[in-house]
């Protein structure tokens, strides 16, 4: 049976109907139980730790810098902070080498300063996610150590080790994502090892059981101390072909692009095999009570539901990057709507990204107005929104000088603009030096416009993107039509993008310009307006009657709907 029927029967049943009949083939989606889980409801924040707040001086942002930023979090209106990883590391990416899965890299802190952050944390009704970097540790890390020692060493088989081609190059012709080939040659031992990134980076075994237990309780560490979950870092990379196969040509790739894309990764990526170590990992995690797996997975809509799981087994938030990658305008936003709420699998729970620490911010990528009405776009639409810090007060790309270039990605790949530093600079809390950052010069520059462009400006103004994301915030927790309500498209036309989140009590409609040029709308397509609760331009001069809106350009609105009537007896 369809979502959309299924969706009728049930508002049947209550004795509800619903006013949008203008779009026949909308895809309903099902009203959802009060009783829903915490990260359904909620709303990540990612921190990236280096470059969030400097407590000790030193450059580098820390676990007791976040502690002191946490009444801000906690004001901002959001659930949970994912920390990008903070695990002892060599720092070759910058902490996914890990060194070691149970401690905390020094210049984070300690264990007992992520102690008393978890601690503080809960005293705020938040909750931390960490990043789990399954896919390759470091080569520091003592696993690796032992496994390089000798062919014989008990660990040889956690990481993919194999012989020369004939010729004495590498066995196949799988590539690094960070450029040239994915195997290293080991002297001492004569064989090579695979890496999917750096070489510092070698790739463990997911078919060893020992692997897979140790990993296992790599969870079970830190799920006992208290954190509500994890972000696992390349989900779809865990398991590699056993043949060790090539991979076939891409027949898209065009000169210019970076060499990976020369190849389709059939046999390195999203192996049928994964679907069992993915299953794996949620049953451990379901050892203990209500935490959450969020999956990183930059795979195509049909392929990223299946991490959903069978049975619903899998991660419970394959992470959704499609408003990444998609082209910014209101077409190709309402069908990629359309196409990701039709493929998701029976009680699979959605959810957004706009920005993160791989990504060109958002600001940069469509522009300030533009940012305004994206940040309406992830707040309201159905499923879990994750926030990457900086979006909220506007935060944009930052141009890196080569000599501070410090992205591992853009020194091996030079020339091809594929450097994620400018997305990731400190935090702009303040007009003093370093942009209150930390009392040192901070590891990556500071934005030029840092002075003008900050939390404590913007929370003084009552029109800036701070308290445009406050409000929508706010309106997430007030209204459970946006938070956990259903999602309807609505017909709409050139730039703008429109829908309404109901629940059997109340009906929010969403209507965003992703123009440069006045729209007006009609309402009486979705019913009567009963009161403007939002506009992007927090100032009150947004044109609504009851059955028309006139939206100035780059501005989007949330209007409440006169409510639904129940159904004759």
């Amino acid at each position: 049976m369809s979502q959309r029927t299924d969706a009728a029967l049930y508002l049947k049943r209550d004795k509800r109907y619903f006013l949008l009949n203008n779009h026949p083939t909308a895809v309903f989606t099902p009203i959802v139980s009060a009783t829903a889980h915490w990260w359904q409801s909620g709303v990540i924040y990612q921190i990236y730790p280096r470059s969030f707040r400097d407590a000790n001086a030193d450059g580098i942002g820390d676990l007791r810098g976040i502690a002191e930023t946490l009444d801000y979090c906690a004001a901002l209106g959001i659930d949970a902070l994912w920390l990008s990883p903070i695990f002892p590391s060599p720092m070759a990416d910058f902490g996914y080498d890990v060194a070691d899965y149970s401690g905390i890299a020094a210049i984070f802190g300690t264990l007992e300063d992520f102690d008393d952050l978890l601690t503080q944390t809960t005293r705020r009704g938040l909750k931390i996610l960490l990043d789990y970097v399954p896919n390759h540790t470091s080569n520091q890390h003592p696993w690796f150590a032992a496994s390089r020692s000798s062919r014989g060493n008990s660990k040889r088989d956690w990481y993919l080790w194999h012989d020369a081609a004939p010729d004495g190059g590498p066995p196949n012709n799988w590539l690094s994502n960070f450029g040239g080939s994915a195997w290293e040659w080991d002297e001492a031992t004569q064989q090579y090892y695979y890496h999917s990134f750096l070489k510092e980076q070698p790739d463990l075994n997911w078919r060893n059981p020992e692997v897979v237990a140790a990993m296992h309780e790599v969870l079970r560490f830190w799920l006992r101390r208290g954190v509500a979950g994890f972000r696992i870092d390349v989900l779809w990379l865990l398991i590699k072909d056993d043949q060790w196969r090539d991979n076939p040509p891409n027949p898209d790739y065009k000169p210019g692009m970076p060499l990976f894309h020369s190849q389709h990764p059939l046999y390195t990526t999203d192996r049928p095999e994964n679907q069992d170590i993915v299953a794996r990992l949620r049953a451990v995690v379901d050892e203990f009570d209500d935490r959450v797996l969020v999956g990183e997975i930059y795979l195509p809509l049909e392929r990223l539901v299946a991490y959903y799981g069978k049975d619903l087994r899998g991660v419970q938030l394959p992470f959704n990057f499609q408003l990444l990658q998609t082209p910014w305008d209101a077409r190709s936003i309402a069908g990629l709507i359309d196409r990701y709420e039709a493929a998701l699998p029976v009680g699979g729970w959605p959810n957004w990204v706009l920005g993160n620490h791989d990504n060109p911010r958002i600001a940069s990528r469509v522009g300030a107005a533009q940012a305004r009405v994206a940040g309406m776009i992830l707040l309201t639409l159905r499923g879990t929104p994750t926030l990457y810090y900086g979006d909220e007060i506007g935060m944009h790309n930052v141009p890196i000088p080569a000599d501070q270039i410090q992205d591992p990605l853009e020194k091996n790949v030079p020339g091809k603009c594929l450097g994620r530093d400018p997305s990731r600079t400190p935090m702009q809390w303040d007009a003093s030096p370093h942009a209150g950052f930390g009392d040192h010069d901070p590891w990556l520059p500071i934005a030029a416009d840092a002075n003008e462009n900050n939390v404590a400006i913007e929370d003084r103004d009552p029109r800036s993107m701070l308290s445009l994301y406050r409000r929508l915030l706010e309106l997430r927790r007030q209204h459970a039509a946006l938070s956990m309500g259903s999602y309807q498209p609505v017909v709409a036309t050139g730039a703008l993008l429109a829908y309404v989140r109901y629940t059997l009590a109340e009906q929010l409609f969403i209507v965003a310009n992703l123009g440069a040029q006045p729209a007006e709308f009609a309402l009486q397509s979705v019913g009567r307006a009963q009161s403007l609760l939002l506009s992007t331009y927090l100032d009150g001069g947004t044109h609504l009657t009851e059955s028309k809106l006139f939206l100035r350009p780059d501005e989007a609105v949330i209007i409440a709907l006169v409510p639904p009537t129940p159904d004759s007896p």
